[in-house]
């Protein structure tokens, strides 16, 4: 379990918003969408913002470096997932990414770009924002599902991935695309990959019943598989649950697998199992931010990058309010 894996990076950024609500810009096409009548919006908001918090304080105690950046604007409800914006990947590379909404466009933010070349080796950052004037989108790795040890980018077809940008970082960061068809339970197409699949150093966690292709399926259970991972096969209730939406992290004792609390209860004992067999599992309460229709995975951007200095558990970054 100690074993280090270029697939668990040992830092993420985080952000955390003061006016976090869900955006009913991104709720078409995302039915894990869902809202909160019950609550104001400004309860929904402080539940937010202390849920970020609890949830950075926990990472950092099983020994994640974390760089949790403040966001104090009101016109940027999805800030809180900044994996969509833009990654890191090992021999210092970083792109950023078109997205599908104009109102998540402004989430881009130079301030993270910089502490990433101050506090990391960065030898170059390739901007692919500039798709979005053609209407041309690649959500990050919400997007896409990276397979940092086989050089496989999976990525299901959707509003929010287009193949022609994905075969585009495809070629410039040296991985294979493999894109697919996957669908809810209604028969729309699943809005992000990272909802569906999380692949980890020796896992796969993966709806496979939501890919309705039985070839490409297969397929892609195959080069999971022949990289040595098992694969746990999630129903369409877990998915519904957010138990695709996890990530592998390195921490202080080894390596940890985070996701929710919601996603964690949805899971089997048999399937916890199989997870602790390779990392031990790390589980935070976010229904509030959950109600945007991403969870845990989603609020973290990993850092795939060497440092330039001895790393700390956490860093506070902020930013001003545009209010």
């Amino acid at each position: 379990m100690k074993r280090l894996s270029v697939q668990a990076p040992k830092g993420v950024v985080m952000i955390r918003p003061h006016h976090f609500g869900p955006n009913p810009m991104t709720a078409k096409d995302n039915a894990f969408q869902s809202t909160d009548k019950a609550r104001k919006p400004s309860a929904i908001a402080t539940a937010a913002f202390d849920e970020v918090t609890r949830m950075a304080d926990g990472l950092s105690a099983a020994g994640v470096a974390v760089h949790l950046f403040e966001d104090e604007t009101v016109t940027r409800p999805d800030s809180v997932f900044p994996n969509n914006w833009f990654s890191t990947h090992s021999g210092g590379h970083v792109a950023i990414y078109p997205m599908y909404s104009e109102s998540r466009q402004s989430e881009r933010r130079a301030d993270i770009i910089e502490m990433l070349k101050t506090e990391y080796r960065v030898q170059d950052v390739i901007d692919y924002s500039g798709l979005e004037k053609d209407g041309v989108y690649l959500e990050g790795t919400g997007a896409m599902v990276l397979d940092h040890i086989g050089r496989v980018a999976y990525a299901a077809r959707s509003n929010r991935t287009n193949e022609v940008a994905l075969e585009r970082f495809c070629t410039h960061f040296n991985f294979e695309p493999m894109v697919f068809g996957a669908v809810d339970r209604n028969g729309n197409s699943i809005y992000h990959t990272n909802v569906l699949m999380c692949i980890g150093t020796d896992f796969a966690l993966i709806g496979t019943s939501m890919i309705p292709d039985v070839a490409r399926r297969q397929e892609i259970c195959a080069r999971l598989e022949e990289t040595g991972r098992q694969v746990i096969d999630l129903t369409i209730d877990q998915i519904e649950n957010f138990a695709g939406n996890a990530i592998e992290l390195d921490g202080a004792d080894g390596r940890v697998v985070v996701m929710s609390a919601r996603a964690l209860a949805s899971l089997r004992a048999d399937q916890i199992k199989a997870l602790d067999s390779s990392a031990r599992v790390l589980a935070f309460d976010v229904p509030t931010i959950e109600l945007a229709g991403g969870s845990v995975r989603c609020m973290l951007a990993g850092v795939h990058l060497s440092r330039r200095e001895p790393a700390g558990t956490q860093k506070l970054y902020a930013v001003p309010s545009d209010r």
